[in-house]
């Protein structure tokens, strides 16, 4: 009776466990994986060499046709999104050109990356140049001070036809080209402190300031009447050069003139007025600097007549 009931349980059991829906939980049996691969019901045929072909194949025809969907879809325009988004420059080009981002310099970097530029002022202080870099042609002011420059050529800035002012303060500048400054039309400002020039170039007749103190132009430096057609320079700066004379003669719209620590020994008395003519005023040269020559101002007090004050520097 007890196998009779054991035999009827184990029935039943079997029967529930075949109507029972299929669960969606794989059960992974270890004596799965000890079935040969051919006894598989759905055996896997792999050969490693035409799968490898298969598979390089439907990759390679799945990239073709996506770049040749992005291509077909992409808009065709006159100007890439790079050249879209490239910065413009002073006139108007691009920043492969001249121009504020450009051009290229001897380091194959634009100037205006290499140096500061705003708007059309160029600031290229202590960046270890040691020549005049490449400039856009719109440039009015160029600071370059605190570098190595040697040698200014007549074409450094030829093509720079609106610079006001150029900067070379600080730099180891022995030589200049005779014309380097004499092609600035609209040049005004003319700062070359601390330099080794030996040499003062022509001058542009536009100048209203000129500073070539701490130089070596000596006795030779100056050409002769070289300031004299400057009808509108008004400061003139030549100290310590070791001079041995004031640069004569001087125009009329000078203001200052700043000549000490030289080696001037003497003046005469048409050095600033004229000598023949008492009634002649030079109202607008109100401050000369004389201090640090061996002059003595009073030998020549018919000198300063028609000034509006005394010149600085050794009376006695």
């Amino acid at each position: 009776m007890q196998t009779f009931v054991n035999v009827f349980l184990g029935f039943f059991i079997f029967e529930s466990v075949g109507a029972a829906p299929i669960s969606d939980n794989i059960i992974y049996d270890s004596e799965f994986y000890d079935i040969p691969l051919g006894e598989l019901p759905h055996p896997f045929a792999y050969d490693e060499n035409k799968q490898s072909d298969q598979v390089q194949t439907e990759i390679g025809t799945e990239l073709s046709s996506v770049i040749q969907e992005s291509y077909s879809s992409a808009p065709l325009t006159e100007e890439t999104e790079d050249e879209a988004s490239m910065p413009k420059l002073i006139d108007g080009s691009s920043t492969q050109g001249s121009g504020v981002l450009g051009p290229q310099t001897q380091d194959g970097l634009p100037t205006c990356l290499l140096c500061t530029c705003l708007g059309t002022t160029v600031y290229c202080d202590d960046r270890e140049l040691d020549a005049v870099p490449p400039l856009p042609k719109k440039t009015t002011h160029f600071y370059s001070r605190y570098n190595r420059i040697r040698k200014i050529s007549r074409n450094d800035f030829a093509h720079l036809k609106h610079l006001k002012r150029l900067d070379l303060t600080a730099n180891f500048i022995s030589e200049i080209q005779r014309d380097a400054f004499r092609r600035l039309p609209q040049l005004q400002e003319l700062v070359l402190r601390d330099n080794r020039i030996r040499q003062l170039p022509e001058l542009p007749l536009t100048l209203t300031f000129i500073d070539v103190s701490k130089n070596r132009l000596g006795r030779k430096g100056i050409p002769n009447e070289a300031f004299k057609n400057l009808d509108d320079l008004q400061h003139l700066y030549i100290t310590d050069n070791n001079l041995d004379h004031i640069p004569l003669p001087l125009p009329e719209s000078l203001q200052a003139l700043h000549l000490q620590n030289n080696n001037i020994q003497e003046m005469h008395e048409d050095t600033f007025c004229k000598m023949r003519d008492f009634t002649y005023v030079r109202r607008a040269l109100e401050d000369i600097r004389l201090d640090g020559n061996p002059i003595n101002l009073s030998k020549t007090p018919y000198a300063y007549m028609c000034l509006p004050r005394l010149p600085v520097g050794n009376l006695i």
